[in-house]
């Protein structure tokens, strides 16, 4: 008759010494733990699937102790029963995990940052970056784009509205939109799920400002203008903004090749 093997007990595994040479002590139904000669202490499991004879690793003492052991070699044979290798499992279950990890939505936002805010002026690339470090990625950042929920982007969202940050949020929304769009193009979701949040944001309030229509109004501009004290190019930028009519952004990145003074009247 084969030799009975006695379970192990908590005392035993913890007073393990390491020998010469590696070495097994057996707590039955195939576990048992590898003492190197370091000192390290590994349980395996020891089985057979589909007619051969495997091993897979079940943690490493004191970190998983001798009844947590137990309990993942009994999950490791349950599946074995139910015609699932549990190293094979292991394996899928892990690549699962790196897949997720590959496409979750911070991953796919920061490969749209680079290509599409990164050459952007400094002072708007510094704002979409802040709205996504400070409101996006710590709430969905981790999940995977694919997995992400209409409800589960909108409570990220009235996290932003709660602080009266109105225009941030409906901002915020919009640049997650085309990092959905960005992962439609590059086949790592199916949809852009911030359409079904059209509507459930709070109403910007639209904010009106009247236009100088009247003489003394636009001469009272014209003198603070001609007054300010600042640099000689802002200086010259404010008196010729009266004359050509353009928005500021637009003068400011004007080039010579844009005037023509030869048909000036």
């Amino acid at each position: 008759m084969p030799k009975r093997v006695l379970p192990l007990t908590d005392a035993e595994v913890r007073a393990a010494k390491p020998g010469l040479k590696k070495y097994q002590m057996y707590d039955g139904k195939g576990l048992y733990l590898d003492v190197d000669p370091c000192g390290g202490k590994w349980w395996r499991l020891k089985y057979r699937f589909a007619g051969k004879e495997k091993r897979i690793s079940l943690g490493v003492h004191p970190d998983v102790g001798l009844k947590d052991a137990r309990e993942r070699r009994e999950a490791c044979r349950k599946q074995i029963a139910n015609g699932i290798d549990p190293s094979a499992n292991r394996k899928a279950v892990n690549s699962a995990r790196a897949d997720r990890a590959e496409n979750s939505f911070e991953v796919i936002a920061r490969e749209w940052l680079g290509k599409f805010i990164d050459p952007l002026s400094a002072s708007h690339r510094k704002r979409v970056y802040a709205r996504f470090q400070n409101d996006v990625f710590p709430r969905i950042g981790r999940r995977p784009i694919a997995e992400i929920t209409p409800p589960e982007l909108l409570s990220m969202l009235r996290r932003v509205e709660d602080r009266d940050a109105d225009d941030t949020a409906h901002r915020i929304l919009g640049s997650c939109g085309q990092v959905f769009r960005y992962g439609i193009s590059t086949g790592r979701c199916e949809r852009d799920i911030s359409h079904d949040l059209h509507g459930a944001l709070n109403p910007l309030v639209e904010n009106h400002f009247a236009a100088a229509t009247e003489p003394a109004q636009i001469a009272e501009i014209l003198r603070v203008l001609d007054g300010y004290k600042g640099t000689s190019i802002v200086q010259s930028a404010l008196r010729l903004a009266p004359l050509v009519f353009v928005r500021p952004g637009e003068l400011r990145t004007a080039k010579w090749v844009d005037v023509n003074l030869d048909d000036a009247e």
